[in-house]
């Protein structure tokens, strides 16, 4: 079996994402999200996008990621385990209101990555529920788009890697950015540098 190469996608901007508001991607994309992931999808060579040729596209279930899949010219399968992370009682609020309003609780999460003061998942539980769908990612085989929120593609790289729950906070990612991971044996590589389309994404991996 060819090892698995995965692609992350971070879905395009929302007007809540915007807005820094807690599951702010459960919203359909603002139409300057829309433009820019459909501009994305005319970056790659020929009729194939982006990315060449894919075995399968996943989503997560919200609005968001499944537009912006679509928008990148794939059709996408909802999977659960790349929904956004459950955020109990804050979501919809934005973080200036949350830190208004329970500030020790939000230092609280923002410090502890076992902490739940929301009632909702904690990033320890998030980086679990990643891990566990990059396992099976992993062992799959073929080229996979997973289109998601920016939160479970930083959990993804925190797992992948190997590195400190803490390091969580110190990863940023943009809408629309992409990852691509490299199953290789009982673990992952990061590669970094390729853009996403080209000769090199239609053909066998270079080592």
């Amino acid at each position: 079996m060819s090892p698995t190469s995965l692609h992350l996608v971070a879905h395009a901007h929302t007007a809540a994402l915007r807005r820094a508001v807690f599951g702010g991607g459960d919203d359909s994309l603002d139409p300057a999200g829309l433009a820019a992931a459909r501009a994305l999808a005319r970056t790659g060579p020929g009729r194939r996008g982006p990315f060449g040729r894919i075995d399968a596209c996943l989503s997560t279930p919200a609005e968001a990621g499944r537009q912006t899949a679509y928008a990148l010219g794939l059709r996408p399968t909802a999977v659960p385990a790349l929904a956004d992370c459950d955020y109990g009682r804050w979501t919809g609020w934005p973080l200036a209101e949350v830190g208004a309003r329970e500030p020790d609780a939000l230092r609280d999460w923002l410090g502890t990555p076992d902490a739940a003061p929301h009632g909702g998942e904690s990033v320890e539980a998030l980086l679990d529920r990643v891990d566990r769908w990059l396992t099976g990612q992993r062992d799959r085989g073929g080229r996979i788009v997973a289109v998601t929120h920016p939160v479970v593609i930083r959990a993804a790289l925190v797992r992948a890697l190997r590195l400190p729950a803490a390091t969580f906070w110190r990863l940023d990612v943009a809408p629309l950015a992409v990852v691509r991971l490299t199953g290789r044996g009982p673990g992952w590589q990061l590669r970094l540098g390729a853009p996403p389309h080209g000769a090199e994404a239609d053909g066998a991996d270079p080592e």
